[in-house]
Parts: structure tokens; sequence; C-alpha cells
């Protein structure tokens, strides 16, 4: 019998791109099944190019609002699909209300906020066990107490060739030479961010070298980029707020080559398959790695880091400070050997 399954899906982007395994592995479990995904509006991108998802629900409820009247009607409308189960992978307890009001038989999910008498499938979180995010999504696939399978797919977004060449067009970027994109936001905090005037020395060296240089991100990127982009004296062009997520994943598909702080974009590149350089300040490679076989993390691993804080507790970060333009140049050169080219370096020094 053909399975029909929710998830209530995250609400960062990052979050949103690391899914998919647990997305593939569904439809591994159960063949030929219909999955839908309820999520926020800015995800919604993401799922369009996820092949698993066959169609996403808006998640209209931004974080803090309980607003039960409006779950309740959300959640009638959503009974009328007949979902044999939901998966609800954050782990507040309004998150759980939506499967709950829809009388979806079989809501799985791990323990949190007091949410137990919601979930007829809670599972313990046992973080030894599952200390990678996408580990714990994925393991929410499985029969309870059934260990995880091992490797984990990774995520594979898809880009759209026509679309790509439209926005091109309509931002009239020059496709004759080969791109990095650089991705200098990071949502969750300063603490994430590495310094603009670092990725404008990177910018110089890749202009150098025969490369343009695209900066992608939201609107809330745009003063970075703009600051990158001066400070580059014009060798990096700033797209931040430019573009919707899904034309910057249909972008992004031209790179050779990503520089990302850890956000959700770093997890878009890896998805597409890109060389990936991937900068670590106050979170950790070790809970939300870029899921890919072509990243190199750089990280100074100070004894303050990880703190996973917003913003530095000591004012300093110099877990980002610290790490300088070179120690990502030289990563780059692991996917992009023409760096080394003793021309480039002789051009860059003078």
């Amino acid at each position: 019998m053909k399975k029909k399954i929710l998830v209530i899906g995250p609400s960062w982007v990052g979050d949103s791109v690391m899914a998919q395994p647990l997305y593939q592995r569904l439809h591994e479990r159960h063949p030929g099944l219909e999955l839908h995904v309820f999520a926020p509006a800015w995800t919604l991108p993401l799922l369009e190019r996820m092949p698993e998802v066959a169609k996403a629900h808006l998640n209209p409820f931004g974080h803090g609002a309980l607003r039960l009247r409006e779950r309740w009607q959300t959640a009638r409308q959503l009974k009328a699909e007949g979902f044999d189960q939901a998966i609800i992978l954050p782990n507040s307890l309004k998150s759980a209300l939506i499967p709950l009001f829809a009388g979806i038989p079989l809501r799985t999910g791990f323990i949190g906020e007091s949410r137990y008498w919601i979930l007829n499938d809670s599972r313990e979180l046992d973080e030894q066990e599952l200390p990678m995010m996408v580990e714990r999504f994925c393991a929410l696939a499985e029969d309870r107490n059934k260990a995880l399978p091992r490797p984990i797919a990774h995520p594979a977004l898809v880009t759209n060739a026509q679309s790509r060449q439209q926005t091109a067009n309509r931002l009239q970027l020059d496709t004759s030479r080969p791109v990095v994109a650089f991705c200098p936001g990071a949502e969750y905090g300063p603490a994430k961010r590495w310094p603009a005037r670092h990725f404008a020395e990177l910018a110089k060296r890749f202009a150098a070298a025969g490369f343009a240089v695209w900066l992608f991100g939201s609107g809330k990127d745009k003063e970075i980029g703009e600051q990158i982009a001066q400070l580059a004296a014009g060798k990096a062009i700033n797209l931040c707020g430019s573009t919707g997520l899904e034309e910057a994943i249909d972008l992004m598909g031209l790179a050779r080559l990503a520089v990302c702080n850890d956000s959700g974009l770093m997890h878009v590149a890896a998805a597409l398959g890109k060389p990936l350089v991937a900068l670590y300040g106050s979170s950790s490679p070790d809970f939300t790695p870029p899921l890919s076989e072509q990243a190199a993390v750089v990280s100074l691993n100070l004894d303050c880091s990880p703190c996973f804080e917003r913003n530095c507790p000591y004012q300093h970060t110099n877990c980002l400070e610290q790490l300088e333009p070179d120690l990502a140049w030289q990563a780059a050169q692991r996917f992009l050997p023409e760096l080394s080219n003793p021309l480039i370096q002789h051009t860059r020094s003078t």
C-alpha cells in the first residue's frame, strides 16, 4: 500500500537542505511514496529543487506565534489530504500541533518542549549516537529503536538552466569568465561571519587569477556585500538582495567554487555539488558540516570555540578575525590547482 507522509519542515535554509537525505530515505523505505512538506515561505524554493517532494504547503506561522485558531483552520485543510504519517523535524510544541489538529494517525518526532502527549511515535534523542543534525533528521525515517543506516546520502538540489540564463541576463552578468561564489552572510549572527576585509582580499586574489567573484545573500546581507565590493575595488559583484533564493540557487550552479560562512547558502552550495571552502567561527563542523565530499573546512579551533553564540562573548571574534585570507586561498587551491600558478602569485604580489 502506497504511503502519504507530511514532513513538518525546519525554519532555517541550511536545515531545510539537510532534511533532503531524510526525504530520500523515506522514498527508499516506501516505494511509491507521496511526500509533502509543510514549510515557511523562504524555504519553498529549496523544495521546488528537490525531486523527492511532491507538494509543498506554506507554513504561515512565524517564531513565537501560537495563533491556535489559525493553526486549527490550516490543519483542517491539510486533513483533506489524508496523510498516513507526519514527521515533525522542529522540536517545538507548536510545530507538533498541526499534525494533531489534522488528525494524522501516526505522528513521529523527538520528545521536546513537553509534547510527549502529542506524539504517538515519540523518540528520545541520543546526542552521542546522532551527533550531526542530518543524522537526527534521517533517524526519524526509521522504525523505533532501529539503527540508522549509514552512509547517509548527500543532499542534491537541481537547477533550472532557463531561469539561470534569464537571471544572468537581467542582472547583466558576464558569464564568459569562471565564477567563484562568495556567501558572506550568516542569519544566525555576527559570530559566524568572516570579516568583510578578508572576503575583499580574497576577491582580489581570485580576480587576479581570472575569476569573476559574485556575492550571494539575502537583503539582510546587502550592506556587508557593499562593504566587500568597495574594499575589493570593484573586483566583486554584490548580488545580495538582488536575487530570490531560487535565482541564487540557479546562478550558483555556474560557480567553479564557493567560499562560505557556516550558513544556509553554504549548504546550498554543497547540495549543488560545488567545491567548497567552509569558514567556521562560533559554530562546529561536527554538528552541521557541509554535506559534500568536495568541502574544505577552515577553522582556527581556538580554545574558546565553538561557543555557538550569536555574538562573541569576549567581544573580539578572534576565531574569524584571525582567520587570514591566505588560509582560505590555500584551501581553494585543493580544488582549483591553477591558483598555485607562479604567474598568479606574481600578479597578486605586484
